[in-house]
């Protein structure tokens, strides 16, 4: 049944994948899996988290053009040297995010439906329980309609709420095609090279003002925009 919201409680219910979506999942998760093996990467590791002085659990945000890797990105780095219990990941709760979810949770990571249209303060709620679970969460900052490039102020709110760091990611492919969408979407081709950049950690201290989480959503989406080579 399509999602829709309830008038009595204004709860939205996500879009679950249908079968043909399940399927292309599989399909997506192969995909990613056999060009992921053929690539030659490199990491960047700007965090702290390979030498021990960062250990987390933070909040990871990528653009949302670069999700292809995402999940390698998680699974070689991130999920080797943090001491979060795990990883979970906040997407649409659109037919769209539906398939996102049935493709990340084979890499076993565990999904929040919601956006800043659809299911936002439901997602927050959500998001909160799984910090306190010692998660690390992963967002797409500018996902799922845009504009390219363009942090929202949500990812601040939350890194206040709990406490948890900001640290940008950005995945730059040599090999790539990059699809007609609002956010020229990056399909990495077999053989490419890749370079994994994990950013500085940026804290926000419980007691920041309007302005101050303002200047640190600037400051962080000016990192990220600058670890990026389009």
């Amino acid at each position: 049944m399509p999602a829709r919201a309830k008038r009595s409680s204004q709860i939205v219910v996500p879009e679950m994948p249908k079968w043909h979506q399940r399927l292309a999942a599989w399909l997506i998760y192969i995909f990613i899996r056999v060009i992921a093996a053929t690539m030659r990467v490199r990491f960047v590791d700007r965090t702290g988290l390979r030498d021990g002085t960062f250990r987390g659990p933070a909040i990871y945000c990528i653009w949302h053009n670069r999700l292809a890797l995402c999940m390698p990105a998680y699974v070689w780095f991130i999920k080797k040297y943090s001491a979060g219990a795990g990883l979970v990941a906040i997407m649409s709760a659109s037919r769209d995010g539906g398939m996102l979810m049935a493709v990340i949770e084979k890499f076993g990571v565990r999904p929040v439906r919601g956006s800043t249209s659809r299911r936002g303060p439901q997602a927050l709620r959500e998001l909160t329980t799984w910090a306190k679970r010692d998660y690390d969460i992963a967002i797409t900052p500018d996902g799922p309609r845009g504009p390219k490039y363009v942090m929202q102020e949500g990812i601040v709110a939350l890194a206040q709420l709990t406490g948890r760091a900001i640290v940008p990611v950005a995945i730059n492919v040599n090999w790539k095609i990059s699809v007609k969408s609002w956010d020229r979407f990056q399909i990495p081709l077999p053989f490419s090279k890749c370079e994994m950049i994990y950013g500085e950690p940026i804290p926000v201290p419980r007691e920041t003002s309007e302005t101050g989480r303002e200047q640190l959503r600037v400051q962080a989406e000016k990192k990220l925009r600058e670890m990026c080579v389009d």
